[in-house]
């Protein structure tokens, strides 16, 4: 009993990440691969969160809080001679799934809230409507993504004393945007799974896209989603030069330059050439005053 323990705990965790561990540490590089186990969310502390925020949670969240309450696992790589943590992949616990927006960012009387702070311009190009941090939504932190941005579970439209049961995921950026990222929690979690928890794979999914250091963190261990990322982006990798069109480009300014040199007039070149004569002469002239 105690040996088999191990191998269906592996097989529960492979069957939870939909194989993600497997491809980690298969990865060259990739140094260690740690998961969290946690126990299942008892059902009086999932009725408690729904009873104090008067939402009723996703049934795709709700099953998944009564096998793990909560998820953590993250991957480390070897650079310069150290372990370093690259992928981080994280979904809070119920206890933890914390409501924004409802006090002040500053321990100061008259703070701003984040009511206060939020942009207000909407976006043509996003045909959804965004949340707000208003009385008509709930919002809830999934993940902080480590400092860069908020995954959040909201509830729109919502009207007092009525239970809402409708939730989407969207991803509050540091500058306060939002950005809509699935309108389902497993949608979203294997988005989560397919991006293998790079930094910043929340921005991809945006307009803005992700930074050239986040670049080649996905070019190494998620080329294809790289690909795609840069598909419609006119910048390309140093490393995906194309020597012909570069060299072609070359051949075609060599030849302007010859044509250039080849229709110069007659009457020039001997101007030029009486210029560069007369130049001559005076400077010889100059030289035989100064010997004495």
């Amino acid at each position: 009993m105690e040996d088999g323990k191990p191998e269906n705990m592996k097989d529960l965790v492979d069957r939870l990440t939909l194989g993600v561990t497997r491809i980690l540490e298969s990865r060259p590089g990739v140094t260690e691969v740690r998961y969290v186990e946690k126990e299942p969310a008892e059902r009086h502390m999932i009725i408690s969160w729904e009873q104090k925020n008067c939402c009723l949670l996703p049934e795709d969240l709700r099953n998944f809080y009564q096998m793990t309450d909560g998820f953590l696992m993250t991957w480390s790589i070897k650079f310069d001679g150290n372990n370093m943590q690259l992928g981080t992949m994280i979904i809070n616990s119920i206890s933890t799934l914390c409501r924004l927006g409802t006090s002040s960012i500053y321990n100061l009387p008259n703070a701003p809230t984040l009511d206060d702070l939020e942009n207000d311009t909407d976006d043509e190009e996003e045909p959804l409507e965004k949340p707000h941090f208003n009385s008509q939504c709930r919002i809830f932190e999934l993940d902080c993504c480590n400092g860069n941005g908020k995954v959040c579970l909201v509830y729109k439209n919502v009207q007092s004393g009525v239970v809402s049961s409708h939730a989407e995921i969207w991803f509050l950026d540091r500058a306060l945007f939002w950005h809509f990222l699935s309108d389902t929690f497993t949608a979203y979690y294997r988005l989560m799974l397919v991006h293998l928890g790079l930094p910043q794979w929340q921005y991809a999914l945006t307009k803005y896209g992700i930074s050239p250091q986040a670049k080649q963190w996905f070019n190494m261990y998620k080329p294809a989603c790289t690909a795609s990322i840069i598909a419609d982006d006119d910048m390309t990798f140093i490393n995906k030069l194309d020597p012909i069109q570069v060299f072609k480009n070359k051949n075609k300014l060599q030849n302007t330059k010859k044509k250039a040199c080849a229709q110069l007039p007659g009457p020039q070149k001997n101007q030029t050439s009486l210029v560069t004569s007369k130049s001559a002469s005076q400077i010889g002239s100059t030289t035989k005053k100064m010997i004495p």
